[in-house]
This record gives structure tokens, C-alpha cells and sequence, in this order.
């Protein structure tokens, strides 16, 4: 996307919806008229695509990428042939995490109520197939519930005051067989019971509009019963992988001895196709790569895409600690791409762990100047696989547009809402800004490793919230 030049004031705090975190944004460098693109620009960015990008989100949006899953492993297989079909080695690193695997069969009917229900499961939700009267539990506090006999029954409470866990802990330890909690406000429910937990019982959550139709039946004094099926689901030892395509310099007599690192998460949450978040990334990770494979360049390229980032950036953590200490300090730069391709999310912004600018910055403040005319604007923020790389002290920053779309981690995260004009604008820069420290006798900033920066405990993105 060309923007236009846009006056952002020092210390201007916004709010950064897509992770919830506040970024400041800097004010962009004073260019003067708008640098001229340069011919190594032009090696890189007529060659890039957005159909071949938009085509390879349509291919991994097909269908929820849960990690751990077979629908994650199929991407994987994808990409793989993708980075292959660029003429790519490709390792596969496996690993393992104890997580949750998402159900991939979430029901719910009720007889007596006509409406359509669209049911969703909570992280930690149990598979089963239960039926029972539906009664009102209200909150599903434990006071509310000291009177009420649940045996048998599917509970509905309503959300608020307590966690979920508690309400469905709450409603078996009363004899329910599962539970059905409806949102307190506008919108699906995105949420986690927090924890493993052998005392669950089947467990959805419906939208305020549809948990209200089956309470106002309730009232009028209709009899409904409900039956929840919930299949897939489990809580255990999980395998899953990053993929690794390696771009070796094309002069050894050259060689840096420096390694850039250009990556995006594979993976989605349960129940949303992740067509921005991340196949965006991804895919755009995968054009880079084959734009990129034939240029003349005296720097290591690895294009990576990272498993199990929505569960707390295990992949990208992984690789990381499973680098030698050479590989860390001959690591210079991490470009990290994480939802860069919808229509109705803001801005592109850059966004460092500690809200400084480090290489990554410095490079892509550079290139976005000579092909939009001015700087990308770049702030605090983590939640996304460029952390680790910063904890490490290796230059990182994440690629994502502020605010973020309205159906981030919801099934409506899909082909549809993909801007073409805005993969491309992502890829320009962020090819530009990596040949220009790649290609051979550059003049641009100078590799500098950065500081180690400890993240928060909330810097790690969770979906879970309640």
C-alpha cells in the first residue's frame, strides 16, 4: 500500500489492538524529498508478486492450522514443497510441547428452541457427548449453585465476575454434564478454562444474542433440552515443526559469515482459518524466498516459518535456544511478519521489544522512505516471534498492521479480507530492506548485534483470555 506522508507527533500513544499492546510510534526521520529507488531495489521488489502470495494464503486458509495437528502438518508438507519448488533445501525441525489439542467437532442442539446456534469450544474444553435438561445456573458461582441440584443437567451460566474454569468446575461439582456459557457482551467467545483440568465436563460458549433466546425460553417456561458434542479434543504431548529454507552467499570468497533471518508463525488458533494471521506472513515469507533465491548476495538468508506461535511462541523459541552460540552472534537481523496482508487493519507499523530501533528498523525505516516517500513508523511491542530473537540480543522486529482487523482469531479471518496492495507494499519493503543488507559491498547501516532484552511474562502471545 502507498500511503500518503502521514504527521505522527513523539510519544503518541496508540492503542495496538491486534496484541493488545500500547505502542508508541516514533516520529519519522526528517527525509526531505522522498529518496530515489535504487537499481538493487529494483532487483528485488519487480520480481515480487502479490497473486503468488495471495494464492499461497488461499491454499493454507482452506482450513484452521491448529499446532499439533494434521492440518498443521499439512502445511508444513506445503511449505516445504513450496521452498523446494525454489530450487531450497529445507530441514524440518521437529519438537515437542505438552498443550492442548482444539476439538475438531464442536455441536450443540437444543429441542425446543428453533434459532441457529454456532457454538465454540474454550481452550481446555473435554470432548464428550452429553445430553440433559437445560436449566439456568446464572454466574455459576458456587453461592448461586449451593441450592441447585445439576445432576444430569446442561448448566447455562452466563459469563462474567468468575473465570470460566471456576463455572465449569463449579456446575460438575453439582452433578452437571456440561455446560454452556454465553457471552455478556457483543461478539464470540474467545476464551480458556486456564488449564488441564480431569473435572471438566463438555464445556461451549454461544454469543450474548443466542445465550439470551434460549434464557428468555427458559422463562416463558419452555422445556428445552440440550445435547454438547465435543470430539478431537485432548490435552497431552504434542509434535510440531519449523520449516527451514536456507540461501547460502553466492561468493565465498565474500562471505560475511552473517546470517539474516526472515520469518513468519504457520500456525492459527482453533476455529479461524488464518488467512492474515499468520498465512499472510507465511506466504509472504515463501515469495521473499523465491524472489530472493537467484539475487547475488555475500549474507546467509534463512526464510523460516515457525509451529506453535499462538501457544507462546514455542517454535521460534526452539530454534532460537537451539542455536549454537557462533549461530547467535553471526545472527544480525530477524525479520518477523505476523498479519500483514488485511484490508481493514490499519496502518503498517514496525514494533521492537523495547521500543528502540535497532538494524531491522534502521533497514526497513530506509527502504519503506525510497518506496513510499517516508519512513515506516515503528514502537514498543511483543507477543509475536521476533521476541526471542530479541532476548537473545539478536536485532528483531515484527512486520504488522495497527489497529488490527476487527475478526483477528475468529473464523472470520479469511481469503476475502486479504489486500493484495498491502502484501505487496510488506514485501517491497521488507525484500528491499533485506538486499540491502545482504547484497554484496552494501553501504547501508552496519550489522551490530543488540542488547539481550528480558520479556514480560504477558510479551508472550496467549490466546486464552476470559
Amino acid at each position: 500500500m502507498k500511503k500518503p506522508i502521514i504527521s505522527i507527533a513523539l510519544a503518541t500513544t496508540l492503542a495496538f489492538g491486534a496484541i493488545g499492546t500500547q505502542a508508541v510510534y516514533a516520529k519519522p526521520i526528517e527525509t526531505g524529498q522522498a529518496q530515489p529507488v535504487n537499481v538493487f531495489d529494483h532487483m528485488v521488489i519487480k520480481k515480487i508478486n502479490a497473486e503468488n502470495i495471495y494464492k499461497n494464503i488461499a491454499h493454507l486458509s482452506k482450513t484452521p492450522r491448529v499446532a499439533g495437528t494434521e492440518a498443521e502438518d499439512q502445511a508444513v508438507k506445503f511449505i516445504k514443497e513450496q521452498f523446494e519448488s525454489y530450487g531450497y533445501d529445507v530441514e524440518i525441525q521437529p519438537f515437542t510441547f505438552y498443550g492442548y489439542t482444539a476439538p475438531h467437532t464442536v455441536e450443540l442442539n437444543v429441542n425446543g428452541h428453533d434459532g441457529k446456534l454456532n457454538p465454540a469450544s474454550f481452550t481446555y474444553s473435554v470432548s464428550g457427548n452429553v445430553t440433559g435438561d437445560l436449566v439456568y445456573a446464572g454466574l455459576g458461582k458456587k453461592e448461586e449453585l449451593a441450592n441447585k441440584d445439576l445432576t444430569g443437567k446442561i448448566a447455562l451460566i452466563q459469563r462474567g465476575d468468575i473465570s470460566f474454569g471456576e463455572k465449569v468446575l463449579n456446575a460438575a461439582e453439582k452433578g452437571a454434564a456440561g455446560v454452556i456459557i454465553f457471552n455478556n457482551t457483543s461478539g464470540a467467545v474467545n476464551g480458556t478454562l486456564g488449564e488441564a483440568n480431569d473435572k471438566y465436563v463438555p464445556a461451549v460458549s454461544l454469543t450474548k444474542a443466542e445465550g439470551e433466546a434460549l434464557l428468555a425460553k427458559l422463562n416463558e417456561g419452555t422445556a428445552l433440552k440440550a445435547s454438547v458434542k465435543i470430539e478431537g479434543a485432548r490435552t497431552g504431548e504434542n509434535l510440531s515443526h519449523n520449516v527451514i529454507a536456507t540461501k547460502k552467499p553466492t561468493n565465498k570468497q565474500k562471505d560475511t559469515n552473517k546470517i539474516i533471518v526472515v520469518g513468519a508463525h504457520h500456525d492459527s488458533v482453533a476455529g479461524a482459518p488464518g488467512a492474515n494471521d499468520d498465512a499472510s506472513g507465511t506466504a509472504t515469507t515463501l515469495e521473499l524466498a523465491r524472489v530472493l533465491k537467484n539475487v547475488p548476495t555475500d549474507t546467509e538468508i534463512r526464510f523460516v516459518t515457525f509451529g506453535a506461535e499462538e501457544l507462546g511462541l514455542i517454535g521460534s523459541t526452539y530454534y532460537v535456544n537451539n542455536l549454537s552460540e557462533d549461530e547467535k552472534e553471526r545472527t544480525i537481523a530477524n525479520f518477523n511478519l505476523d498479519m500483514v496482508g488485511s484490508r481493514d487493519a490499519g496502518d503498517l507499523v514496525l514494533l521492537t521489544l523495547d521500543g528502540k530501533p535497532n538494524l531491522v528498523t534502521e533497514l526497513a525505516q530506509a527502504s519503506s522512505t525510497r518506496l513510499n516517500g517516508e519512513p515506516t513508523p515503528y514502537g514498543q511491542g511483543g507477543r509475536s516471534d521476533h521476541v526471542p530473537f530479541a532476548e537473545a540480543g539478536i536485532p528483531a522486529a515484527l512486520f504488522i498492521h495497527s489497529p488490527s482487523e476487527p475478526w483477528y482469531h475468529t473464523p472470520e479471518d479469511s481469503i476475502d479480507k486479504i489486500s493484495k496492495e498491502k502484501l505487496q507494499d510488506v514485501a517491497e519493503i521488507v525484500g528491499a530492506a533485506v538486499y540491502d543488507l545482504a547484497r554484496f559491498d552494501n553501504m547501508g547501516p552496519k550489522p551490530k548485534k543488540g542488547p539481550k532484552v528480558k520479556a514480560e511474562k504477558d510479551e508472550y502471545h496467549e490466546q486464552a483470555v476470559r
